[in-house]
């Protein structure tokens, strides 16, 4: 049971570092239009995170049941914790480096490697497609959850960004300059609360899936077994409802992010918000609602996207409507290969501590 708690605390870091790591996706842009001083855009971060965060378990319910086979092999909590270490290991090397990457794909990545490590290399651990016969664009799997996605939704926030940009300026050329920064001003301060928003119905709900697998391992082994009820993760499948987060698991990953995001991530935001494109409020108004249209589309189908790949991609394509050499590629490509490494990367460095862990006898 104590190896059960240290996974909720483990958890609850990668949680907190999620949020600092992640701030920047729904304050960059805010920021660097100066419409808030990067306090008051930190704590409305925080805020909206809280409240995205307690909206739905569509995403939480996909990783804790829907990429592994646990039928093939038993996710006990050391392995759960290599997991977790995998994803904070690279969440931090890339938060160092000021590059945005996905906390998103690399928790994925980490677990699916955790997992083969753990199932002594059966790829057959991995769900690697369930199609849906009636819509073949709404399979499961990390082919239909992850990796398609995983190019789908930055290319529509970059299309939707573009789209919409473009739309404003042949709206409002003729309009004074003053007025329209005056109006975007106010106007981004809500882009930007329904970023944030977006941003905790995604992110937060990933902790709570690993949570709920740790905990359903260590319900199902009798280990939980004299707890308060409330205290529990339900596994109600046999009514028919499949699998239940428990409400506390919900209110905790929501008040861990929102404490991690109160801490800022000032060197991403610097990424986003400054040496990728120049941005007045107009230009971040329409990155941020492009991004959270993307974001909430994803999660009402339970794909847990990257709102970082999201938010980058809509600024490109803010940022090419204005003029396509305003973009300052050498930034974006340092992001597009963080973004294609995360998945790998995460996952063999879990794989490895997998590995580590069971040669010194720490993981049986």
């Amino acid at each position: 049971m104590a190896l059960a708690f240290l996974v909720i605390f483990v958890a609850l870091v990668f949680e907190y570092i999620n949020g600092f790591h992640d701030t920047a996706n729904s304050i960059a842009t805010v920021v660097s239009t100066k419409v808030l001083t990067p306090r008051q855009a930190v704590l409305m971060a925080a805020c909206t995170n809280l409240l995205g965060a307690l909206w739905g378990t569509a995403v939480a319910k996909t990783i804790a049941s829907g990429l592994v086979q646990t039928q093939l092999v038993n996710l006990t909590s050391g392995i759960i914790i290599c997991v977790l270490i995998g994803a904070i290991i690279w969440n931090l090397l890339t938060w160092w480096w000021g590059i945005p990457s996905s906390s998103s794909h690399a928790l994925i990545g980490a677990l699916c490697g955790a997992a083969l490590a753990a199932s002594h290399d059966n790829w057959k651990v991995i769900v690697w497609a369930v199609p849906d016969k009636r819509h073949w664009w709404l399979g499961g799997g990390l082919w239909w959850k992850v990796i398609v996605p995983m190019v789908t939704s930055p290319l529509a926030g970059l299309i939707l960004g573009f789209f919409l940009m473009a739309i404003l300026y042949l709206a409002l050329h003729n309009k004074r300059p003053q007025r329209v920064n005056r109006f975007f001003s106010r106007a981004q301060i809500f882009s930007a609360a329904s970023m944030g928003v977006m941003h905790g119905t995604n992110d937060a709900q990933k902790t709570m899936g690993i949570i709920a697998l740790t905990l359903l391992g260590a319900t199902t082994a009798g280990h939980f077994n004299h707890l308060p009820s409330w205290l529990a993760f339900l596994r109600t499948e046999q009514h028919g409802h499949g699998l239940e987060i428990a409400l506390w698991i919900k209110v905790v990953c929501a008040l861990t992010m929102a404490l991690g995001t109160a801490a800022g991530g000032w060197r991403i935001i610097r990424t986003l918000g400054h040496k990728m494109v120049k941005l007045h409020p107009i230009n971040g108004f329409a990155a941020e609602a492009s991004s959270a249209a993307v974001i909430f589309a994803a999660t009402q189908l339970g794909i847990p996207v990257s709102t970082t790949h999201n938010i980058s991609a809509a600024i490109m394509g803010v940022g090419a409507a204005k003029r396509f050499n305003a973009i300052k590629w050498s930034v974006v490509e340092r992001m597009v290969w963080a973004w294609v490494l995360t998945i790998p990367v995460s996952g063999l460095i879990a794989y490895s501590l997998v590995e580590l862990f069971r040669a010194v006898g720490w993981i049986p």
